[in-house]
């Protein structure tokens, strides 16, 4: 893992114009999830907020780079549909937890993805953007007209060229009429007690969910993550070291109220787009989150509109419905979506996994079979050629038996792998004969 000491400090934690300005680029993925879940679940949001804030500044003084730290997007997204209580989320946290960090610790990272599959893991987002999709929907019923404000605030937004701040656009807006109604809340820090949103509670669903988030994590949160450390900031950070700190930040944030947390690719790009070169852009996003968490009272919560929180909530779905849609096999993707959003995302996922390891079986095998023939063909014209140049076979007229004797062996060369040495030795034996 990278660390900060002495005079590298000033070259990797600064504090510009930019990395003010790249915090927003991580806030714009974390904050509406997080309102959602505040507004939806039992989870509280001034003690999620804390432990963001916390952990942005960890890791931007640890990593020295602008690292970004999110939600777990498929357990945050089956929170807010309803598939999983907060106490199924803290125990799907606590294992995916445990995961990460044994995952990292013997480097295994690798074999999780390739056990799911690029598709299915895009099958996972796009069930979860399905599920947020289908639940925002129903919560935009509350008022068509304030959601349509909403849907008018995002599209403007987006025409801007700014697509990615429409969530948080419309965020802003709800907020605003929250404080309306309800008024400024007094400034208040919540008080980290064990498992404040409900004991953790193992369930096959919370196992399930597990699951299907570690595959997200692994292209996402880790593989990606640590390219585009290199691409973007030359820094050496390994799928295994990001592996081991989101284990421990999860393993600690959950117990304290908090929620599963990643870092994310997406969000890393973002800062970056917005300015973001150093751990700065953290230290300055962790001072926001934690000055927020003493205004997110529930008050503030409970006056959020209802049909913003669903546009919100649309929003965040088409976000995440693009990002599936980066597929190379979009049928199994949408399958896969469909499938959860129909029965269950844990048995989608593995579903779509077996699918995907028999449809790349079959691939194989075709692949397989078209070498074949190719090398068959090659051998074909070897054979010729020999006919042609080697000395110790016949060179006068080819009578019958001889020519039977080519056709058998190119039939042979048709059923099976044949070298050019089997079958000069092959016509040396009959010859003999």
């Amino acid at each position: 893992m990278a660390t900060t000491t002495g005079e590298a400090v000033r070259d990797r934690v600064a504090f510009s114009a930019g990395e003010v300005t790249g915090a927003l680029g991580d806030s714009v993925t974390v904050l509406p999830i997080v309102v959602a879940l505040g507004a939806t679940t039992a989870v509280s949001l001034p003690h999620v907020l804390v432990l963001f804030g916390a952990f942005q500044v960890v890791w931007g003084l640890a990593y020295g780079l602008p690292l970004s730290v999110e939600p777990m997007k498929a357990l945050a997204g089956l929170a807010i549909a309803g598939a999983l209580t907060a106490g199924e989320l803290a125990a799907a946290g606590l294992l995916a937890g445990v995961a990460l960090l044994a995952l990292g610790a013997v480097g295994a990272l690798d074999r999780v993805a390739t056990v799911a599959g690029r598709p299915v893991i895009r099958g996972v987002q796009f069930a979860v953007a399905l599920l947020l999709l289908e639940t925002g929907l129903s919560l935009g019923l509350a008022s068509l007209p304030l959601a349509g404000v909403g849907v008018g605030v995002a599209l403007a937004v987006s025409l801007t060229g700014r697509r990615r701040t429409s969530a948080l656009a419309v965020l802003a807006v709800g907020v605003g009429l929250a404080v309306a109604e309800a008024g400024v809340p007094s400034p208040t820090l919540p008080a980290l007690a064990p498992f404040e949103s409900g004991a953790p509670t193992f369930t096959p669903a919370a196992v399930e969910g597990t699951v299907a988030q570690l595959a997200m994590t692994v292209g996402n949160a880790a593989v990606a993550t640590a390219l585009l450390c290199s691409d973007l900031f030359d820094s050496d950070v390994s799928p295994d070291d990001l592996s081991l700190s989101m284990g421990a930040m999860t393993l600690a944030s959950v117990p304290l109220g908090g929620i599963p947390m990643c870092h994310g690719s997406g969000g890393l790009a973002g800062k970056y787009a917005f300015g973001a070169r150093t751990g700065g852009a953290n230290v300055v996003l962790g001072v926001l989150y934690v000055a927020i968490a003493l205004l997110a009272g529930g008050g503030l919560v409970m006056a959020f509109p209802t049909a913003l929180l669903g546009v919100l909530l649309v929003v965040v779905a088409w976000q995440l419905g693009r990002a599936a849609a980066q597929s190379d096999d979009l049928f199994l993707t949408a399958a896969v979506g469909v499938a959860g959003l129909l029965v269950d995302v844990g048995v989608a996922f593995a579903g779509g996994a077996l699918a995907y390891r028999y449809l790349r079986s079959r691939r194989s095998r075709s692949d397989s079979h078209i070498g074949l023939h190719s090398g068959t063909v090659r051998v074909r014209h070897r054979v010729r050629s020999l006919l042609q140049s080697d000395p110790f076979l016949p060179r006068r007229h080819l009578g019958s038996r001889m020519t039977e004797t080519w056709a058998d062996l190119f039939e042979r060369a048709d059923e099976s792998s044949v070298d050019v040495e089997t079958v000069r030795e092959t016509l040396r034996e009959r010859r003999d004969d």
